[in-house]
């Protein structure tokens, strides 16, 4: 293959990954999925209250430590994560500071957006009002404006010093990376601090776009054909586990040193990029499209002829939206209605396969949960074709979630034949099945003494 074929084949990686990095983000509302996978852990669901702590208190106590924590963990992401943008020495957090930028000099070292408030709050369960006047605005929680941001997620705002249950830390935290954690970290995103973090250029995805930043860090595509990783080598700079094992880390030392409120929330952020490896749209960068398909995409664009091209990214772009609308729309309306017994429900609370699961290390997120991922993304784009009217999911004029913006794909469904919709729930129970049950393995490697 030429140079230019190469190009070519590159550009149409890009242009799926720039089509489909919208503000439905893998798994949408995270915090839904953690509540049932850890409801059914004792060792979690049944723990003693912890203490509410706020960041600077935490960073007060144990700076020295943590200074210490972080150049361990730089030198593990140096040789254990492929294409690892080293942290510049100049980001080196310094325990001996001044205390008045201890907090931003934290958050700077840990290359996350400087702008996240990271208040102390819980997120509220669908249909249950916070206190009364304790309610915190979505605004405080998603450093993010997009339209498309506006939540129906409400939020309670806590105190330091009140006492709130472990399972409500880790799931609300499990959602937070959602809101703007990674949010213009990239030297093109036009933030001041995205051009000092050291990441250097957006690998894919469009850098003008502030919820299209995120991506690189929330997907793992770990197992494509070596052809592509040829034509497309960007596909490697995609660092979940660096987010993952960072996290993880300050989960542990958070644990050991007895602050266990910001070790279980440090833990639901870790968890939140576990949970993302889930999604085979986040393990798979075409699925249902074949290497030798993608080749001939490829060949006939050179030719001329753009439709094959045009068609396959609508294509993977609607059938990744439509999946996790769906999810999140009937999970929503499950809790709405006080319907534990709903089927994705159950499949989160399905234990039946965790005692098969060895034990987390460090290569689990590539070598098990996203291996897992990529391994039903030809499967879950056939089942999708099966469940789904083809309007929504092989219309090429149709722009899922922009044709009709306010499109609730659960609803939806009830009105098709029963066994599409019998499928449509196969296949979403089975991809939360995963969700519950790496999600229980990951935090039993933390809940454990």
């Amino acid at each position: 293959m030429s140079p230019t074929s190469w190009r070519r084949v590159r550009w149409l990686m890009c242009a799926v990954l720039m089509g489909t990095s919208t503000p439905s983000f893998a798994w949408s509302d995270h915090t839904l999925g953690t509540w049932q996978a850890l409801a059914v852990m004792p060792a979690i669901a049944q723990a003693p209250a912890v203490t509410v702590e706020s960041l600077d208190s935490f960073l007060a106590a144990e700076d020295s430590g943590l200074a210490k924590l972080l150049v361990q963990e730089e030198e593990w992401d140096q040789h254990n994560v492929p294409d690892y943008p080293p942290r510049p020495q100049a980001l080196q957090f310094q325990a001996d500071g001044p205390a008045a930028t201890r907090r931003q000099r934290f958050m700077t070292a840990l290359r996350i957006n400087p702008n996240c408030e990271l208040a102390l709050f819980l997120q509220m369960r669908p249909g249950t009002p916070p206190p009364p006047g304790s309610e915190l605005p979505w605004t405080e929680v998603t450093t993010l404006r997009h339209d498309n941001t506006v939540r129906n997620d409400r939020f309670e705002r806590l105190q330091q010093g009140e006492s709130v249950a472990v399972l409500e830390v880790i799931a609300t935290a499990s959602g937070e990376p959602d809101d703007g954690l990674d949010i213009g970290l990239w030297e093109d995103n036009g933030t001041p601090y995205g051009r000092t973090y050291g990441f250097g250029k957006q690998p894919f995805g469009d850098p003008a776009l502030e919820f299209s930043s995120q991506a690189p860090f929330h997907m793992g595509f770990y197992h494509e054909s070596p052809i592509i990783y040829k034509a497309a080598g960007f596909l490697r700079r995609t660092y979940p586990e660096y987010r993952i094992h960072l996290y993880q880390s300050l989960a542990k030392f958070a644990l050991q040193t007895r602050h266990p409120y910001w070790g279980w929330r440090f833990a639901g952020w870790a968890l939140h990029y576990v949970q993302d490896l889930t999604q085979p749209y986040h393990a798979t960068v075409l699925p249902g499209v074949s290497t030798v398909r993608m080749l001939w995409i490829n060949a006939v664009d050179i030719g001329g002829w753009h439709g094959p091209k045009e068609r396959a990214i609508r294509r993977v772009s609607n059938r990744h939206l439509a999946l996790e609308n769906y999810q999140y729309h009937r999970m929503r309306e499950a809790y709405l209605h006080n319907n534990p017994d709903d089927a994705l429900l159950r499949a989160l609370r399905d234990t039946s396969k965790d005692a098969a699961q060895a034990p987390w290390s460090d290569t689990t997120p590539r070598r098990v949960v996203s291996h897992q991922a990529h391994a039903w993304a030809e499967r879950t784009d056939r089942m999708l074709v099966q469940a789904v009217p083809a309007k929504y999911i092989s219309d090429p004029d149709y722009v899922f979630e922009q044709t009709e913006p306010d499109i609730d794909l659960a609803a939806v469904l009830k009105t098709v034949p029963k066994k599409m919709q019998d499928e449509m729930t196969q296949l979403v129970s089975a991809l939360m099945q995963h969700f519950g049950t790496q999600t229980r393995t990951f935090i039993t490697s933390l809940a454990e003494p």
